[in-house]
């Protein structure tokens, strides 16, 4: 009997950070590393990126994103539990501590996701191949019900489900890595009805010895600074990345 065919979706995120990001990632999709990316639209480069994938026709879904940078939705208008005082989303741990106190309203999630959705169709003119969240918000509890009905409203029907079994036994990972990523699987692991009961499909979940993606990596600071995006970060650019086939336009 002939064995099943198995295809591996390798997929980029933060595909709109910034240009210099976004080289390296089109380089890697060009040379068949990468099959597909998840874009911010809340990204300094999202334009710009979002012209790279129609140009190398890239598979492209939605990196939702509640926790760095600013919003796109309603919430730029006025106050938000989503937000801090200076108008920036609350931050990897500071979004995830909101949401356990039950200080997040989630209707404003609600309406975060569904501009995130629009902009995007905006950017692309097409309704993403999946969605998925910046730093794994969307499996978290409440939220993962929020994404998986809005999801289910707008036909999306592939998600991420970041479960990598046996992180807890990696002792080269630093505690807090360790910690944040055992409650990520947990998380996730809860998520399953929800997306499960709103027609949601993701890749099975595979058991790994230790996470394939190195640690201690911060390639994402904080509120995803401006001034950092226009710059591009040199110490992320690597000199393989600056192939003419990329640079292009822009």
């Amino acid at each position: 009997m002939a064995r099943p065919r198995v295809r591996l979706v390798v997929t980029a995120d933060d595909f709109g950070y910034c240009p210099r990001r976004d080289e390296g990632i089109v380089e890697a999709f060009l040379a068949g590393a990468v099959t597909s990316v998840s874009l911010l639209v809340n990204g300094a480069a999202a334009e710009r990126a979002a012209e790279l994938a129609r140009r190398h026709r890239i598979p492209t879904g939605l990196h939702a994103n509640l926790s760095e940078g600013r919003p796109v939705g309603p919430a730029r208008h006025g106050a938000s539990s989503l937000l801090g005082p200076e108008g920036f989303f609350l931050g990897k741990m500071g979004f995830r501590e909101a949401v356990a106190a039950g200080e997040v309203v989630l209707p404003q999630v609600r309406g975060e996701l569904e501009a995130q959705l629009s902009r995007f169709r905006e950017l692309l003119g097409r309704d993403p191949t999946h969605v998925d969240g910046h730093q794994h918000v969307h499996v978290l509890p409440g939220v993962c019900q929020v994404f998986a009905e809005a999801l289910q409203a707008c036909g999306v029907r592939f998600t991420r489900l970041p479960m990598e079994r046996g992180v807890g036994g990696c002792a080269w990972l630093e505690a807090p890595a360790r910690a944040f990523a055992c409650a990520v699987e947990q998380d996730a692991r809860a998520a399953m009805g929800p997306f499960a009961r709103h027609g949601l499909r993701s890749v099975p979940p595979t058991a790994y010895p230790c996470p394939l993606r190195p640690a201690a990596v911060p390639l994402m600071p904080r509120h995803l600074q401006v001034d950092r995006c226009l710059r591009g970060p040199e110490h992320l650019r690597p000199a393989h990345v600056r192939s003419p086939r990329v640079r292009g336009t822009g």
